[in-house]
Formats: structure tokens, sequence, C-alpha cells
């Protein structure tokens, strides 16, 4: 019939659906004979494994906030009648509460391999970017949800960190009003908080199609970091890679389960079991774990300012990463220096989140110096510089290459040398 999409499904149903609305159509399209770089590995895996978390805190986080009471008088309690009254109340909780946590450790390995791989290069910077915009919002959102419980991290960690702001000149102070709502961490805060945590989900849902989008036009990136050359170099995403994340999945969901139900509270405070009390200060305030590199950035500085401008700053740097690094060759596969060095920052990422859990005394400042200053050195001074200077190791002609000759990145026996260098 004129003006309807041709489908070519076999089902009736879908058939009738998809001629009128070709949504079967886009996912074929995107998701079942897309063409992606055969020689995956499944660090590839945990783009798909964030997709899922986040799938599993909107569905739990729309449940708890049935049940949640947004007032200082009541959200303690409110979170208390969840864990004790709701049915299955304590496992909507404790899935939601250790899938913030699980949800970091899979991005940041997500960060971690599109770093190590080059993936931000020449022509994914705007794929790159929207990943960093995903990683902000994700904080945001963390950060507003820590405060819900209303307990005394809750409260005395969202007093610590609106503070912040008033650091800036002018404009400082009347950012923090407009946060708190008021002229402390009271119930308008509480409101703002609970509004934003439930509505930014489903603004990261928005930004993360964008970043699909932008992956599906520019293609995968791959473990060689060299470009699709011909067909052979690509298979099908179904079933191929499908079947592959499913597997991560099962893994990914064996180890959260085992969180859940035999650590739940591990990666917690205990002063959160406390009730809010604006009168009494604990002896350490400490943010969640996903936090501590930047809380030690912070720490690390003994000018406010400063200190809350080099903290903004490790994540703004980021975004230029893509022009940073100068080097021609995305994959550290063959860059044997910048191999070396993007571990040694992954230490110091560590070193500092280690020293963020710790009073800022003693060889704790010291550390979480000397790791500030190697974070902002890698992306400011060694990347620009060592682009220039290193000399990377052949590349393979292709992707099949390595693949079908089982010989790492060398050629296959009998072919033409690598050429040394492929421009990104």
């Amino acid at each position: 019939m004129a003006g309807l999409h041709k489908s070519e499904f076999a089902n009736p149903v879908i058939n009738w659906i998809d001629t009128r609305l070709p949504i079967f159509t886009m996912m074929q399209k995107e998701y079942g004979v897309f063409p992606t770089p055969k020689n995956f590995n499944y660090l590839w895996n945990f783009g798909a494994l964030a997709m899922v978390n986040l799938m599993i805190m909107i569905i739990t986080g729309i449940f708890l906030a049935m049940n949640y009471q947004p007032n200082t008088e009541l959200a303690f309690g409110s979170v208390q009648h969840i864990m004790r009254d709701v049915n299955y109340g304590w496992l909507l909780r404790y899935v939601h509460q250790n899938g913030a946590s699980m949800f970091f450790i899979v991005t940041y390995i997500h960060i971690f391999r599109g770093m190590y791989y080059g993936s931000y290069k020449n022509p994914r910077e705007l794929l790159w970017i929207l990943g960093v915009v995903i990683l902000i919002l994700m904080m945001a959102t963390a950060f507003m949800g820590y405060v819900l419980p209303w307990g005394q991290m809750s409260y005395w960690g969202a007093t610590v960190i609106t503070n912040l702001f008033s650091a800036f000149p002018i404009v400082g102070p009347k950012i923090v009003t407009l946060l708190w709502g008021g002229f402390s961490v009271d119930n308008p805060t509480l409101n703002r908080f609970f509004s934003l945590h439930y509505l930014l989900p489903f603004v990261l849902v928005g930004v993360i199609f964008l970043h699909v989008a932008a992956l599906h036009i520019t293609g995968s990136n791959n473990p060689l970091g060299i470009d699709v050359k011909s067909p052979q170099d690509t298979l099908p995403f179904h079933p191929y890679y499908t079947v592959k994340d499913s597997v991560g999945i099962c893994v990914y969901l064996a180890v959260f389960a085992a969180l859940v139900f035999f650590a739940p509270n591990y990666l917690g405070d205990p002063n959160n079991f406390i009730p809010a009390n604006p009168l009494q200060t604990p002896a350490d305030i400490v943010p969640e774990w996903y936090f501590l590199p930047y809380y030690a950035i912070l720490r690390s500085v003994p000018n406010k300012l400063l200190g809350v401008c080099m903290m903004f700053g490790s994540l703004l740097v980021l975004f230029v990463l893509p022009w940073l690094d100068t080097s021609r060759v995305r994959s550290a596969r063959f860059r044997p220096i910048y191999r070396q060095l993007i571990w040694l920052w992954v230490v110091a990422v560590i070193v500092l989140g280690v020293c963020g859990a710790h009073k800022p005394e003693g060889i704790w400042v010291i550390l979480s110096r000397v790791a500030t200053l190697y974070y902002f050195l890698h992306f400011l001074v060694i990347l620009p510089v060592l682009g220039k200077l290193e000399r990377p190791l052949p590349l393979p002609e292709s992707i099949s290459q390595p693949v079908l000759g089982g010989r790492g990145g060398g050629p296959l026996p009998g072919s033409a040398p690598a050429k040394p260098m492929e421009k990104a």
C-alpha cells in the first residue's frame, strides 16, 4: 500500500506493526546485522552492562519512590518502613543501593577501556564527550540519591559538598542558597534532591541514546585501534555479540547478586544508620567510594578555591582528552611507553581513592599530592609530548590479519610487511 514502510518480517503481527512504525526494522539494522569488528574482547561488554544496570536502577527507583517520604521528619523512618514492612522492600533497596556502586564499577572500566584502546580519537571525539557527560550526570544523580536516606552521613555529606560552591567568588553563596532552598540543608533541600534524583536518570537515558547513536554513525573501535578495511573484518552484531554480551551479563548479575545477598552493607557507611542530626557532626565525613579520588584531589590543596577548581578540573580535562593525545596510533597495544604510563595513571587514581578514605594528615597528604600531580601531568604534559616522541610498533594491515594469523599484531606468514603507522 502506498505510503507504508515495506517490512520483510514473516510474523504477521510484527509485519503489521513494522509497516506502520518500523521499529523492528530499525532494531534489526542497529542490533542485528550491524557490522561490528570481529576482534572484540570482553572489555567491550561493559557498555551493555552499564545499560542493564541503568534499567535496574530506574525500575527499583520507581518502586522505592512509591514508599519514600521526601520530608526531613519522615525520610529516615520511611526508609526503615521500606526495609521492614514493604513486601520485598529490603530487596528493592539493597539492589538500588548496591546498584549505584556496580554502575560506577562498570562505567569506570568502560572509560578505562576507551582510554587504553584510544576510542576517543578521530572520528569518535563527540562519542567520548557524550560519555563524559554521562559520567557527570551519574555523579550528580548518585550524590543526590545518597542524601535521601537522611542519615548522619547523608546530611553532613550534603552540607559539606554543597558548601564547596561557596568557594567561587560573587556567585558561590548564591549557588549554595539555590541548592539548599534556604540558609541550611533542610526540608527544601531534601525535596530538591529527591525531585532531581528521580528526574536525572531519564535525562541520562536521553544522553545514552545520543551516545549509542553516535557510536552507530562512526562505528566501534577495536583492540587493534585500526579502521575496518573490508567486510571480512566484521561480524553481524547478532548472534555473535549478543551471545557474548549475554555471557558477560550472566557473570555480572551473579556478582551483583552475591553483593546484594551476602554483603549488602559492605560498601555503605555505618553512620548512615543514625538519623540525621544537625547538632552532631560525625568524626569523619567521607563520601561514597566512587567519589573518593575526587575528594582526595580536593583535600590535597590547602586553598579551598584551588582545591574545588582542581576537583572539577579532574573531570573537565576528560572533555579535551581527544585533542591532548597527539599520537596518530589509537591502541596502547602498539604504544609501548603509553601502555606503561596508562597503568601508572590507574595506580594514581587508586592511590587517590585510598587517600580520600583517610584523614588528610601525615603520609596521606603527601601521597594524595603526588597522585594528584601525576593525574594532571598525565593529561596535560605526558600525552601531548609522548604523542610526538613515542615510536609505535608496526600496525597490522587489517583486523583479519592477527585474528586469522593468530600471531598477536604480526602479519600472516608470507604476507607483505606491515605499515609502520596508520593515521587514527
